[in-house]
């Protein structure tokens, strides 16, 4: 029997995209069509809306792991995990963690300490098809590191390690803020394995400014490397409310809205 999981990561404070996904979902999920839903981690930071998010994943009881971002306001810390390019990403980066610490609430900075690293979830196939279980393990940016950052183009070879140490069949990610799904196959055989970034809610990097999340469907009882099925799902919000939100906020940068509004 398939399962579809919704995952979505990568919320980064911007409220407008995730009531859009959240939209989204209800209508999926009162159709039918998913059967969980987890988020990556990454409610906070860049945007003005981090106890609003929290508080709206936390009423849903959305299982959800913590991302680097999460565990540096979580720890009441200055330094976000973050890998910045340049010295001024690095300032404004900085400004960034230091308006999201002033703002978030006791109950929500708790709530951030909690959030467990990774989450996994096993699917068996009924003993009779003799097929093997599937291992789905969740992190935000790699099992290593919960700010490794792994990209499109990251070797094949890399993927499959950070896996087979995770013993993960199916492994889903986020932190670079790009969707993408990569199938590694194996020597011996077996199924391959699926590598699926969910791409980001609040704070695409991918040039379309839209939220994304992704749907993934597994089927335990099949053999083939297409037991796992992969749709990345774009959402339109009002991305302008968004940016003038942060543009209002004097103690963010309004670089914070272009990259809002050109998805950099």
């Amino acid at each position: 029997m398939p399962t579809t999981f919704a995952v979505f990561s990568d919320v980064h404070a911007n409220l407008p995209a995730l009531e859009a996904v959240l939209a989204d979902l209800d209508a999926r999920l009162g159709r039918g069509e998913v059967d969980a839903v987890y988020c990556l981690g990454d409610l906070v930071g860049y945007a003005t809306w981090p106890n609003e998010v929290v508080a709206s994943v936390q009423e849903r009881g959305i299982p959800t792991i913590a991302g680097n971002y999460d565990e540096g306001v979580g720890l009441g810390s200055d330094d976000c995990g973050c890998a910045y390019a340049t010295d001024d990403d690095k300032a404004r980066g900085a400004q960034s963690i230091a308006y999201t610490n002033a703002v978030v609430t006791p109950a929500t900075r708790r709530y951030l300490r909690g959030l467990p690293r990774h989450l996994r979830v096993t699917l068996a196939a009924p003993r009779d098809t003799g097929a093997a279980p599937v291992d789905v393990l969740m992190v935000h940016g790699s099992p290593r590191r919960i700010n490794e950052y792994l990209f499109a183009d990251t070797p094949d070879r890399t993927l499959a390690s950070r896996m087979d140490d995770a013993g993960a069949d199916v492994m889903l990610f986020g932190h670079t803020h790009r969707p993408y799904h990569r199938v590694i196959r194996r020597e011996d055989g077996r199924r391959a394995r699926h590598a699926i970034n969910t791409g980001s809610v609040g704070k695409p990097k991918d040039g379309d400014p839209r939220a994304g999340y992704v749907l993934v469907t597994v089927d335990p009882e099949r053999a083939d490397d297409a037991y796992c099925a992969v749709e990345v799902v774009r959402v339109a919000y009002d991305v302008e409310a968004a940016a003038r939100a942060v543009e209002a906020e004097a103690r963010l940068p309004d670089a914070f809205a272009a990259m809002l509004r050109e998805a950099r």
